[in-house]
């Protein structure tokens, strides 16, 4: 089994000496999208019941799942990780100025279990690569360090989170301060990837 990605020879928007500079861009193949029947069959040949409990099942876990999310709850989701809620919002300096519209986003926040991401760590990577004619040039497989992002381990800072150079926090247990474009922070347990003019704030 092998993830597919593609390069593509795309000219970028900046020119050097009035010439056009082309450089190869990887992105992932997009693979078509599996229905939840076909999900649903598949685990119930697996799990040896019928399609009709499985389904039931699936539907219980699914309600489950979104009501204690809701509550402020991690909720395990079996073989796969954690999914919480978050919030993006902005920063106030006074407290008179908190109000509900300081939240510009709401967030799904999705942490892969250690199964998953060494799986995920594990997986050859195949590229192809396109040139700007859409021709095939080239095959490769990666040799990459095969590391993968894990949204709670992202940051360094200690509880509360840090504040940007815009004005905007990310607040968070254990909410990290490392700065990026614009600003922008990325957090640590609770707290997550910030942005140009927001940042999160999340509580879950």
């Amino acid at each position: 089994m092998a993830l597919k990605v593609k390069a593509v020879e795309k000219k970028l928007v900046f020119e050097k000496d009035g010439a056009p500079i082309y450089r190869y861009v990887m992105s992932p193949e997009l693979y078509i999208p599996l229905s939840q029947a076909k999900v649903i069959k598949e685990a119930a040949l697996r799990s040896g019941v019928s399609r009709g409990v499985m389904q039931a099942c699936w539907d219980a876990a699914g309600e489950v799942i979104k009501a204690w999310a809701t509550e402020g709850h991690s909720v395990a989701l079996p073989g796969l990780g954690t999914m919480r809620f978050g919030l993006r919002a902005k920063a106030v300096e006074d407290v008179n100025d908190v109000k509900a519209g300081l939240i510009t986003a709401r967030r799904i926040i999705f942490t892969p279990a250690v199964d998953l991401k060494e799986e995920l760590a594990n997986t050859a990577v195949q590229i192809t690569c396109y040139d700007r004619n859409g021709n095939e040039v080239k095959r490769v497989t990666s040799a990459d360090s095969g590391d993968v992002e894990d949204p709670e381990n992202e940051g360094d800072g200690t509880t509360g989170g840090g504040t940007t150079g815009d004005g905007t926090t990310d607040s968070g247990n254990n909410g990290g301060n490392t700065g990026g474009e614009n600003n922008g922070n990325t957090g640590g347990d609770n707290g997550g990837g910030g942005g140009n003019n927001d940042a999160p704030l999340d509580e879950g």
